[in-house]
């Protein structure tokens, strides 16, 4: 006896008017309880009833599996209103996960064989949506009789077919060649916008078939030409652009077509030219093709007046009214400032005028594209708009802006002078948000520059009684007063205005940043510093000095302690020597540019060794939790003495001398990550007078089209092996092949252990927060030999 129960009307009002969850599980329990009594039942009548009860039960997300064996009953069946429900279910309730799919391949082969276009067009759409592989092979040869099929509404459906067949089983694209040169000639814009979709998925997967179909390039040409120069269409016309969706499609093979093709894009070029200036803007439609026109024409080989075109458009979308307009055209620009700088430089003042946005994507965006613009001509105009953006910009963009201007006056500051103030400026304006190499920067390029020493320390001397907040300005400016102290109290400086310093107001000034509970320890140990070396540069009593170092002997930090104990020691028992201990610290130089590319590593090498590591705080407690990857609860932080100097010098010595000794061989890089177009290599680096030592650049790069953001590395060793983990060059890893980014970990093993190295990345990815953790354990033999 078959239970009545609702029907699909009645059960939606009745679902729709429940008052409470607990109600709508109540209706829908009752209900499906009616549901599997009718299919136990086996009532042929009405078993589409109770199955498209069920798929709407299914569509608010309560569980449906038990209706999977009715969608096959009902496929099977003759009837039409019975095989339509039957397909439907098995869109919705099957996949390729579930054995059971694989039943309904002879229904479908059945239902393609036959006349009638509904069933023909059923059967295609669910092949092409829960199709497996090895339904594909068993059915791609009825697929393919159908493409070539008097009825335009089975062969639509069909092509879209041919594109799902080949993505699950690509070796069957040999069948598929014939019918698609056919399918070109269709006048049909459904079947041939599907046939060019099918032509792009053939061509991306086979160079083969590339070159096949790089003969019908002019055919594709005189296609869109048509498109183009067709009037209005009531039937194929969006918003006056004549079927947009098929132009965007035979750009995007066109382009795939004219890659690294000279003949190809000589046959587009003039085509492109017309369809960049003939497509009205004013409507997204029209936005759509030129975009996808300019993607063409910088991907083929085209003229260089046509690139210079393309980069126009996207400066005028960059006045575009919608941002997601803007958005696309500063992405685009951003990927083409590299190969066609100068014609990008035209637009930078609309480019920095994106910097105001008050959307952040773009705000950033246009903060990259800014600093990608940055050159030797324009680098004072450029940074002072970008300072006056990082003192009104978000938090979150501050670091990268801040670093992005460092890294711009590294490379084309005009005068030392002018690279001094730049650095000057951002720590002032944004100092907890630049990098950790930042302190160390300017101290060395103020350290070299002996005629501006004057003019630093009293600058800095300024910035500081102003504000000391701002813990890389407060370092720096305790590191210059303590060298050049004695400067700050001539006043003879002729490039800043008049200032009067007193030795009391300097000690005070210092003092203030030892109590300051802002102060970090590490800034502390620079003041501590500063006030030893004041002893020996001013003229006054030291009483003061020295109470105020003997009262940080008992500090509770331990480097703290240590520097006040030693210092005390200094003037008690040392006293005769501390001139010479705390004379001024001598000039270091800085590598130049490196032009013979095979000695880059090896110069790099050298660099770092006669570098003295910059660590902060954080970085160390975090390289601390994650030394318990390897071996359980680890001790006292790792640190790598310092090199032996004559190691130093022999080295240098072997890098720059004529006949230096046979380069070992490279060691081979190793691909230890990847996931979702992220891939992490290392690189390896053993310097010839340091065995011991081993130098890993970690490299990631992102071939996804989304970049990769708050990417963090860290790493561990075990408790034989010393490790320094170096700051990254950033923590960003752009989209499609971008700028890579890189960090150095130093490794010592003075036992040639074999080495294991344990990994923890972290970063955002596609708005989702990523965090892996794995062990590398085939690290190449050479790196520990």
């Amino acid at each position: 006896m078959v239970v009545t129960s609702l029907k699909l009307q009645d059960l939606i009002e009745e679902i729709r008017g429940a008052k409470t969850q607990a109600q709508e599980r109540e209706v829908i329990q009752k209900e499906c309880a009616h549901i599997r009594a009718s299919f136990r039942d086996g009532d042929p009548l009405h078993r589409h009833r109770q199955l498209a009860k069920l798929l709407y039960v299914h569509m608010l997300g309560y569980p449906a599996h038990f209706g999977q064996m009715e969608c096959l009953k009902l496929i099977a069946s003759p009837r039409f209103i019975d095989k339509r429900v039957g397909y439907l279910g098995a869109m919705l309730l099957l996949d390729e996960r579930q054995d059971a799919h694989l039943l309904i391949t002879n229904s479908i082969k059945n239902d393609l064989s036959q006349g009638m276009q509904a069933v023909q067009g059923l059967a295609l759409c669910t092949l092409s949506t829960m199709g497996s592989a090895e339904m594909c092979r068993d059915l791609a040869t009825e697929v393919e009789k159908l493409l070539l099929e008097p009825s335009t509404y089975v062969r639509k459906k069909a092509v879209l077919t041919a594109v799902h067949i080949i993505r699950k089983v690509p070796e069957l694209s040999d069948i598929f060649l014939p019918p698609c040169a056919k399918l070109l000639h269709e006048r049909h814009h459904g079947i041939l916008l599907g046939t060019i979709t099918l032509i792009t998925e053939l061509c991306e997967r086979s160079p083969a078939t590339l070159k096949h179909f790089r003969k019908v390039v002019p055919q594709l040409v005189q296609i869109l030409r048509t498109l183009v120069t067709t009037g209005y269409s009531t039937e194929h016309s969006i918003s006056g652009v004549s079927d947009p969706f098929l132009q965007v499609q035979i750009l995007h093979l066109l382009r795939i077509l004219g890659r690294n093709h000279e003949e190809s894009s000589e046959s587009m070029n003039d085509l492109l030219a017309q369809v960049a200036t003939n497509t009205d803007t004013s409507r997204n439609a029209g936005s759509a093709v030129l975009f996808e026109t300019v993607l063409t024409i910088m991907d083929i080989r085209s003229a260089a007046g046509l690139r210079v075109l393309a980069v126009n458009i996207l400066g005028r979308f960059l006045c575009n009214n919608d941002k997601n307009i803007r958005y696309v055209a500063l992405t685009s620009l951003l990927r083409l400032v590299q190969s066609d700088h100068s014609a990008v430089q035209r637009h930078r003042s609309t480019v920095v005028e994106c910097l105001r946005e008050s959307d952040a994507s773009l705000s950033r965006r246009a903060l990259e594209l800014s600093l990608a613009l940055i050159n030797s001509s324009n680098v004072r105009a450029m940074t002072q708009e970008l300072q006056g953006f990082l003192e009104s910009c978000p938090h979150d963009l501050r670091a990268d802006c801040a670093s992005g201007i460092l890294l711009a006056a590294e490379r084309f500051a005009p005068t030392k002078r002018w690279h001094i103030d730049t650095i000057l400026h951002v720590l002032t304006t944004a100092g907890t948000h630049v990098r950790d190499d930042a302190v160390a920067n300017l101290t060395q390029l103020i350290g070299g520059a002996q005629e501006l020493h004057a003019y630093s320390v009293r600058r800095l001397y300024s910035a500081l009684a102003q504000d000391i907040s701002q813990q890389p300005l407060v370092q720096v400016a305790a590191w210059c007063i303590g060298e050049y102290g004695d400067l700050l109290l001539e006043g003879n400086c002729e490039e800043t205005e008049p200032l009067q310093v007193e030795e009391e107001a300097v000690l005070a000034l210092l003092e203030r940043v030892l109590q300051s509970h802002m102060s970090l320890p590490a800034t502390r140990g620079y003041a501590l510093t500063a006030l030893m070396k004041l002893s020996t540069r001013l003229r006054g009593d030291n009483n003061r000095i020295r109470q105020v170092v003997s009262i940080y002997g008992s500090c509770l930090d331990m480097e703290l302690q240590q520097r006040a104990v030693e210092y005390n020691t200094l003037f008690r028992k040392y006293d005769h020597m501390r001139a010479a201990i705390l004379e001024k610290m001598p000039l270091v130089e800085r590598g130049g540019p490196q032009v013979d590319e095979e000695a880059k590593e090896s110069k790099a090498a050298a660099q770092l060794l006669e570098a003295s590591p910059v660590t902060t705080e954080p970085q160390a407690s975090k390289l601390l939790d994650l030394l318990d990857l390897l071996d359980g609860t680890s001790g006292d932080a790792q640190k790598i003495p310092p090199l032996d100097p004559s190691t130093e010098g022999t080295l240098i010595q072997l890098l720059d001398s004529p006949c230096a000794p046979t380069v070992p061989a490279p060691i081979p890089n190793l691909k230890v990550f990847e996931r979702e177009g992220l891939q992490l290599i290392l690189s390896f680096v053993r310097p010839p007078g340091t065995p011991a030592l081993l130098l890993i650049t970690v490299t990631a790069t992102n071939a996804s089209k989304g970049d990769v953001t708050h990417f963090i590395c860290q790493a561990a060793v075990p408790k034989s092996f010393q490790l320094q983990l170096q700051a990254p060059s950033g923590n960003t890893v752009p989209a499609q092949g971008g700028l890579p980014m890189t960090q150095l970990l130093r490794i010592l093993n003075p036992t040639k252990a074999p080495l294991r190295l344990k990994l923890r990345l972290t970063y955002n990815h596609f708005g989702q927060s990523v965090q892996e953790i794995f062990e590398v354990n085939n690290l190449p033999v050479e790196t520990w030999q």
